[in-house]
């Protein structure tokens, strides 16, 4: 019994967000290798380096704010709390955002188009897969805590 019980305490999330990213950055490439599409004008490589790093750093202190709460980073595990502080103050979603500029600033770091024109498909995938499905997943297990924290804090930016 505490086997279905604990199968059903997730978010039921389509797809692990980093893994996302990562195919679809990995299609990008594959793409350009095939049929370049360099940014007009190239890309400023330095402003894909400094989107990565703070995409990485939101990532990182998300992370850790999360395993500091005691609460599981994995979306397809079940949360333990609602939590609020450190970049969860700014964002519901300080993973994703992080995320979001890792793959931009490397799509601007290898020059191709075809990272921002996969973002789309990415960026859909995420919303309706992932973070809706969270929400009410979130919703569900906290109730009142998780209203009141969604209307102070905006869902991504």
């Amino acid at each position: 019994m505490n086997d279905v019980v604990s199968a059903s305490d997730s978010p039921g999330v389509v797809v692990r967000p980093p893994f996302l990213y990562l195919g679809a950055f990995l299609a990008s490439l594959v793409l350009h290798w095939f049929r370049p599409l360099p940014i007009v004008g190239g890309a400023p490589r330095w402003l894909g380096l400094v989107a990565i790093v703070i995409g990485f750093a939101i990532v990182r202190t998300g992370r850790r704010t999360m395993q500091a709460a005691g609460t599981n980073v994995n979306p397809s595990m079940p949360a333990t709390t609602v939590v609020t502080s450190g970049p969860f103050r700014f964002t519901r979603n300080p993973l994703y955002v992080g995320l979001t500029l890792v793959y931009c600033g490397l799509t601007l770091a290898f020059d191709t188009w075809w990272g921002f024109i996969l973002l789309a498909p990415v960026l859909a995938t995420m919303h309706l897969g992932v973070v809706l499905r969270e929400e009410r997943y979130l919703e569900r297990k906290f109730g009142e805590p998780y209203r009141q924290y969604r209307s102070r804090v905006r869902r991504y930016l």
